[in-house]
């Protein structure tokens, strides 16, 4: 139970992390703001929060799964 755990710990992390890095640095920006001084892209904001939340808990669970506990 504790290696499926894991395992399904390290998958969720490792989405998380590229659904993240995708939205940031790969995929087109959802918006541009223009001002006086420049252009600047924004990323899509829910797909960055989405990934790391996905990347955190499941570094949380596999971290969780990983270790010992006594009982």
């Amino acid at each position: 139970m504790k290696t499926l755990l894991l395992f399904l710990g390290v998958l969720v992390a490792t989405a998380g992390g590229v659904i993240t890095y995708r939205a940031l640095y790969i995929e087109p920006t959802s918006a541009v703001v223009i001002t006086e001084t420049g252009i600047r892209q924004i990323p899509n904001q829910a797909r960055v929060v989405g990934g790391a939340l996905l990347f955190v808990g499941g570094s949380a669970l596999a971290l969780f799964a990983a270790t010992r506990r006594n009982r």
